[in-house]
């Protein structure tokens, strides 16, 4: 479990796709506000999927071959097979022009509530399916679960609460080095996205496969 937690978490805290909307909200007036209202939700969001998750279990992870062991698995495989396609998709879209300026220009302009909407929208949904998928084996009896669970919501967030604090702490060289960092984005996302999400997915395909008929 710990080592899928691991992985997933920081596939979802490099995923350039919320790092780069995340820039842009830290980019707008009074972003170090708007950043943290998207903070909060985005954290928020990984500390509610993983109490229903345990809620769903007990806290107790399911027996091996049990339906809802096979089930976590089966969705972790989804998943994976949902991310490589993704991944194959995005490949064919590299150099393809696309619009994106009004979009960033909206979320410059945006509040503190529409930024903690715009975690709910930047949330990487597949990956968080499989971290959630993963949960299932968490065994609340132990404490190194309970040190799973944090490590992997803190990890998950480490690229948004880094950036969040340097803008707090460091705002004139926070503006510098996120403006670098959002120009790099726009000339490297895709390629990014592609490498980040084809390691993820080749990762949880053999795993869960191997794990199911093992």
């Amino acid at each position: 479990m710990v080592l899928d937690l691991v992985l997933i978490g920081l596939a979802i805290a490099l995923n350039p796709l919320p790092v780069t909307g995340f820039v842009l909200v830290l980019s707008s007036r009074n972003g170090v506000w708007k950043g943290l209202a998207f903070l909060l939700t985005w954290l928020a969001t990984f500390v509610g999927i993983i109490a229903v998750v345990l809620l769903m279990t007990g806290g107790e992870p399911p027996a091996a071959n049990s339906s809802p062991s096979t089930a976590a698995l089966a969705v972790k495989l989804a998943v994976g097979v949902g991310l490589l396609c993704y991944a194959e998709r995005t490949r064919r879209r590299i150099g393809t022009p696309h619009r994106s300026s009004g979009f960033m220009s909206r979320v410059e302009r945006i509040s503190p509530w529409s930024a903690a909407s715009l975690a709910l929208l930047l949330q990487p949904w597949g990956m968080v399916a499989a971290g959630a998928a993963t949960v299932v084996e968490a065994d609340l009896a132990h404490l190194a679960s309970y040190a799973a669970l944090m490590g992997y919501c803190l990890l998950a967030s480490s690229s948004l609460l880094t950036m969040e604090l340097y803008a707090t702490f460091a705002p004139r060289s926070a503006a510098v080095r996120l403006g670098r960092l959002r120009t790099w984005l726009e000339g490297h996302q895709e390629q990014a996205l592609v490498s980040l999400v084809l390691f993820l997915g080749l990762w949880l395909v053999g795993k869960s496969i191997y794990e199911l008929t093992a």
